[in-house]
């Protein structure tokens, strides 16, 4: 099914846990060549390509801040030593730092939240840009459902930095579709992963709830639609969309 993802190269920010690395090794799986990238988790960096050679594809490992404009600029750089060039860039690294209602919400937390959430993203697309022109290849940002209906209490400040990556996808949308760059994002709802280890027990019982499917998802739930929207293939019109994966919690 993904057979035009053979051989490309692919560059996941945010990829040594979560829903980064179920991509990964998604890409892994229909043999495409992965760099995969962590910071503070470099040790699962080096298992996660390691099992994406296993199943059949190439990686290699990038180290480093994705808040830092030399760091990006380095992974990037070594997609194209070690595979030739870029043709899927997936902009995954983000957090939610900590949760902290208005009147506890300082200058280090707003700096914290939106940096490690917008920052890389629009560094990666810019820094990226010269390889994606010569590949015409593709962007897929992970935005949130949290961008959306503006998440629970005490993450305002990570849902509108996710609202901000949903309305960056779609300006990018209309300024690179021209060259033949697909730019598309997925929103995730509430992910199975260490993202939500601070997130109260009854608190994921509720949402667990409210939602049509009656459960929670995993991060292999959501690694279908990033290949997807990687295959020109089978996504080859689709561009400027946020498209959900959250068993219905949200409809638009």
């Amino acid at each position: 099914m993904f057979d035009d993802l053979k051989g490309k190269s692919v560059l996941i920010t945010g990829s040594s846990t979560g829903i980064g690395a179920a991509v990964a090794k998604g890409f892994g799986r229909v043999g495409a060549r992965v760099i995969v990238h962590g910071n503070a988790h470099s040790d699962r960096a080096e298992e996660v390509a390691a099992e994406v050679r296993k199943s059949g594809g190439e990686a290699v490992v990038a180290l480093g801040d994705v808040m830092k404009a030399d760091a990006v600029s380095r992974m990037i750089d070594k997609a194209v030593d070690a595979f030739g060039g870029l043709d899927v860039l997936v902009n995954n690294a983000g957090s939610l730092y900590q949760r902290a209602p208005l009147e506890k919400l300082d200058e280090d937390m707003y700096d914290n939240v939106t940096g490690i959430n917008i920052r890389p993203v629009v560094l990666a697309c810019r820094l990226a840009l010269p390889q994606l022109r010569k590949s015409k290849g593709c962007i897929i940002n992970t935005g949130s459902v949290a961008g959306h209906n503006g998440g629970g209490i005490g993450i305002g400040i990570y849902a509108g930095a996710k609202g901000f990556i949903h309305s960056w996808t779609r300006n990018l949308a209309l300024e690179l579709g021209p060259e033949g760059i697909r730019v598309n994002c997925v929103s995730p709802g509430v992910i199975q992963t260490a993202f939500h280890a601070s997130t109260p027990p009854d608190r994921l019982e509720a949402i667990r709830n409210m939602i049509p499917m009656r459960r929670l998802g995993t991060a292999d739930d959501c690694v279908g639609i990033y290949l997807f929207l990687a295959s020109g293939r089978l996504a080859g019109y689709i561009h400027g969309q946020v498209i959900e994966v959250n068993g219905g919690q949200y409809f638009k």
